[in-house]
């Protein structure tokens, strides 16, 4: 797995068959005034065995295009909602 990316997110929904959306909370600096401003990036990950739910920490890989928006997958499973 040399040189993938590699990010932990929330998964933000699971409405879609085999897919959830993920939100990937970074922090950055404002370029100007120099604040730490928190940026949020969602991703479309495969989830084949249909295991990830709302509110679940999971960890992400990228890889080959699954489908027109899809090219990150769920690598585990780190901490599941309550």
């Amino acid at each position: 797995m040399a040189g993938k990316k590699v990010y932990i997110g929330r998964v933000v929904s699971d409405k879609m068959d085999k897919t959830v959306v993920v939100a990937v909370e970074r922090l950055i600096q404002h370029p100007t005034y120099k604040k730490i401003v928190k940026r949020i990036t969602k991703f479309k990950a495969h989830d084949e065995k249909k295991e990830c739910r709302i509110g679940d920490k999971v960890s992400i890989v990228e890889g080959r295009p699954i489908s027109k928006e899809k090219r990150w997958r769920i690598m585990k499973i780190i901490e599941r909602a309550e």
